[in-house]
């Protein structure tokens, strides 16, 4: 799968990114617009999208902190485990709490007219997908481009935090995978029956034995059986919502 650096015009500069996408021909493939966790674009991060346009997808993944200059934004180790994540999250939580929500509405602008219009992208509706805090930002994209975002998939992110206002602008199919350790099952139930007054189309559930993070490979959160379980959620949803673009 090529890997294509890339620079997309915003209302505050460029943001890098990158893309990964099938190989050779002339075939246009529908595209996704990957949020990454917290920690940014590294390697982790490039498999996944990798992985993920093995499946005929071209996958767009932006630097959500480019005002604070190229990823890696901060120095990452090989392996975020428990010794060095205080040290790290020091550093992280700050870019987060600068994100603000009109910053990322502003964004999200800029990265769905770029997706749309590469080369190697067909014309139809996108998908968005997001990990932790690129979940968040996955649910106001997806919101605040009803026409253009067909399907949100959501995994170990802090979905409630806007409530019923933003669920009711979703018309996206949507996936949320939630981390055990993140959400009880009585506010599953809660955020589940605020899905269900919004009249969104979706699938949320708890996925057993996690903790948050349990799609990342590079920390102590990993776990390799929930990673497949997210797999198995987002693939036929892209199917499904995707496959005529």
């Amino acid at each position: 799968m090529p890997i294509k650096t890339l620079h997309i015009p915003t209302a505050d500069g460029q943001a890098d990114a990158f893309a990964a996408f099938p190989d050779g021909g002339e075939r246009r493939h529908p595209g996704v617009l990957m949020y990454a966790d917290g920690f940014g674009i590294r390697p982790v991060l490039r498999e996944m999208a990798r992985e993920l346009a093995r499946h005929g997808y071209y996958v767009l993944v932006p630097n959500l902190f480019y005002r604070h200059g190229p990823a890696p934004v901060i120095e990452l180790p090989e392996h975020i485990g428990e010794e060095v994540r205080p040290a790290v999250m020091a550093q992280v939580m700050p870019l987060i709490e600068a994100h603000t929500a009109e910053r990322v509405l502003s964004d999200a602008d800029a990265y769905l007219s770029f997706l749309t219009t590469q080369p190697e992208v067909g014309a139809g509706p996108v998908a968005v997908t997001g990990y932790c805090i690129g979940g968040l930002l996955g649910m106001r994209t997806a919101a605040a481009h009803p026409r253009q975002v067909a399907a949100l998939a959501v995994f170990h992110g802090p979905v409630s935090v806007d409530g019923p206002d933003l669920f009711s602008k979703l018309t996206a199919q949507v996936h949320l995978g939630h981390a055990e350790g993140d959400v009880t099952p009585e506010a599953l139930g809660e955020l589940n029956q605020a899905l269900d007054a919004a009249k969104v189309d979706y699938t949320s559930e708890i996925y057993p034995g996690t903790v948050h993070g349990f799609t990342m490979s590079d920390t102590d959160a990993f776990n390799p059986t929930a990673l497949q379980r997210h797999w198995d959620s987002l693939l036929p949803l892209l199917d499904r919502t995707l496959a005529n673009s």
